[in-house]
């Protein structure tokens, strides 16, 4: 964000965009609100007075994730009216493309395995955020017209997952590299059942 656009925004927009930047580049545990608000170019009251508390502010950075990923689903649909199997490849290759452009990987799973509190008001909107990607993953499968659309979306989910840590452990020249070769021949497995 440069500073130019960091002055004309509002001031909660410009702490929700700086904690997701931050959160994302150096981890939820690895950042503070001073950092957060320093880096907004305003102050722990201005931060107090839109987000209760850092845990709050976490949860809105993750429902605002959520969000940019739901508009990806639109896109898909957007691409490909009608071809459920076409937006499946879709799907395939914006996962590639985001396993290629962000070696960080998912915030919702980072955010996971950071907050090791089971209580962690953060980890009930994980879950229900990867529910419902989950859900429309199955929805697409069984859309495109694959028998067994949970188990398909599932693995592929996993896929992915593994994919992501790969990619943050070995880097892009690790198994990560094979990513859309396996998704498709799952794909096409599939399929032909």
């Amino acid at each position: 964000m440069t500073d130019g656009v960091a002055e004309r925004s509002r001031p909660r927009d410009r702490i929700l965009e700086t904690a997701q930047d931050m959160f994302h580049k150096h981890g939820i545990k690895g950042v503070g609100v001073d950092a957060i608000t320093e880096a907004a170019g305003t102050n722990k009251m201005t931060l107090y007075r839109h987000f209760e508390s850092k845990d709050e502010l976490i949860i809105e950075c993750l429902r605002a994730t959520a969000a940019k990923a739901s508009r990806i689903w639109d896109e898909f649909e957007a691409q490909h009216p009608g071809d459920k199997l076409a937006q499946l490849h879709a799907w395939v290759q914006k996962a590639s493309q985001l396993l290629s452009a962000d070696s960080r990987g998912c915030d919702m799973a980072n955010a996971a395995v950071e907050l090791t509190e089971t209580d962690h008001p953060a980890r009930r909107v994980i879950k229900e955020l990867k529910e419902a990607q989950r859900e429309k993953l199955v929805a697409l499968c069984r859309d495109a017209g694959i028998g067994q659309a949970e188990l398909l979306a599932d693995t592929l989910s996993l896929l992915l997952e593994g994919a992501r840590v790969s990619m943050q452990s070995v880097g892009a020249e690790g198994p990560s590299a094979q990513f859309v070769r396996m998704a498709e021949s799952l794909i096409a497995s599939f399929r032909a059942r």
